[in-house]
């Protein structure tokens, strides 16, 4: 098991904190940090930057639409030839995708045009560029389905083993000596579940929607609670907060929340209208006193304020592009929902983002009557086990069952269903 932290949006002095006390904290455990695409070079070269000093060996890149040089270079850190002839590369890129022709770079070796930029940046040596050559981007990559956050919302069984098939073909291609792994996301709540993804093949499994509603997430009690009482059903898409613009699209939770609602509703009308001042009245009306609950000139001078601090380079473009300007208001609602949610303003409960997929429903479903169908019962190391140990169980349970299908004995009072179990009820047969 490993865990990454969730580092999207945050300020970078913050994120600094965040790494000297998980690396104090946490000793020599394992961990791995956030890298989420924001279409923001110079900012994804300081993060980056800070991780390689920090050593932090280990991110998940998540939500790329293609390869960056800051992402190669931060692989590429520190790679060389040992004595025995094998090439060593310290830093790990775990790529979550759910569409081919990104996996198709990640699980490449970096582009020859990148290697030569890297070079005449005096970043990597001509030597280093070489062994790039034969390693892949990413050691491993999570085939993303229908997840939380972002997603094309694929199908697992279809995504999975075109994903495994890739990988495998270009493995051959390049003929690494370690071919990278393919773990599968976006599902992943139950023991069948996480049997399934094994069964297909599955080098891990990636659970994100579940562990949200675990104790040590770090969001509030009011979210937890949300989230526990969520249906498979009670999921949409709502437009992304880091790439509104574009019209890319997150999912989320619906049940107790309007937030997928009135961000769709900004994103129509940023689509529909030039700038701000060329709104008509009843929209400006709706705007700021059903969503934002504040004047939209205010709302520009938080915004204004917020990424002079977090991200300057938006803002010039803003002064003089009036569509521009409206897209970084909106996009501050986006921003604010999520921060709501985690701090638990019951105030503005009704607008909180939270990222979930039908995983969350399914979940429920299964905990349904146990110990772990309360939120306050839900902590991580429990949670993993229990589908994990579930997942032995469900597999050795479909064996023995063939086994008597094949002797012709099929008993009528053979258990089905792996319910929910302490960890304390595990350990007899963990040992």
């Amino acid at each position: 098991m490993i865990g990454f932290f969730g580092s999207a949006g945050l300020f970078l002095e913050t994120l600094e904190k965040v790494i000297v006390q998980l690396k104090s904290e946490l000793a020599d455990l394992p961990f791995g940090m956030n890298m989420v695409y924001s279409g923001n070079t110079d900012l994804e070269w300081a993060t980056l930057k800070m991780y390689i000093t920090h050593g932090i060996h280990r991110i998940s890149a998540a939500g790329f639409l293609r390869l960056t040089l800051p992402l190669v270079a931060y692989r590429l850190e520190g790679i060389q030839r040992q004595a025995d002839g094998a090439v060593i590369c310290p830093n790990q890129i775990i790529a979550k995708t759910s569409r081919l022709e990104i996996a198709r770079q990640f699980l490449s070796p970096p582009p020859e045009k990148m290697l030569r930029d890297l070079v005449n940046q005096n970043r990597i040596t001509g030597d280093q560029a070489a062994l790039a050559e034969t390693i892949p981007v990413a050691c491993d990559l999570t085939a993303e389905a229908d997840s939380g956050g972002h997603t094309d919302n694929r199908a697992a069984v279809s995504l999975l083993p075109s994903m495994i098939d890739l990988r495998d073909a270009l493995a051959e291609t390049f003929g690494y000596d370690t071919p990278p792994g393919i773990g599968l996301g976006g599902g992943i709540a139950t023991p069948r579940a996480v049997a399934a993804a094994f069964t297909m093949g599955a080098d891990y499994v990636l659970a994100g929607s579940i562990h949200q509603a675990c104790v040590e997430s770090g969001t509030s009690a009011a979210v937890r609670q949300m989230l526990a009482q969520a249906l498979q059903t009670d999921v949409d898409m709502a437009p992304s907060a880091n790439l509104f613009e574009r019209g890319i699209k997150v999912q989320v939770l619906t049940r107790g929340t309007l937030f997928a609602r009135r961000a769709s509703r900004l994103y129509e009308i940023y689509r529909s209208h030039e700038s701000l001042g060329s709104l008509p009245a009843d929209v400006k009306n709706e705007i700021e006193d059903k969503i934002f609950k504040n004047s939209l000139e205010a709302e520009w001078e938080s915004t204004r304020e917020f990424f002079s601090a977090y991200d300057p380079a938006q803002l010039k473009p803003a002064e003089t592009d009036p569509r521009r300007k409206m897209g970084l208001v909106f996009r501050s609602y986006l921003g604010k929902a999520a921060r709501w949610a985690i701090a638990g303003d019951l105030s503005r409960q009704k607008d909180f983002q939270i990222w979930c997929g039908p995983a969350m429903g399914a979940f429920n479903e299964w905990a349904a009557g146990s110990f772990l169908e309360h939120p306050e019962s839900r902590d991580f190391k429990t949670v993993a086990m229990n589908l994990l140990f579930g997942a032995c169980v469900v597999l050795r349970r479909q064996q023995v069952m063939q086994g008597l299908a094949r002797a012709g004995v099929l008993p009528q009072d053979f258990v089905g269903r792996f319910r929910p179990m302490e960890l304390t009820e595990m350990e007899p047969y963990l040992t």
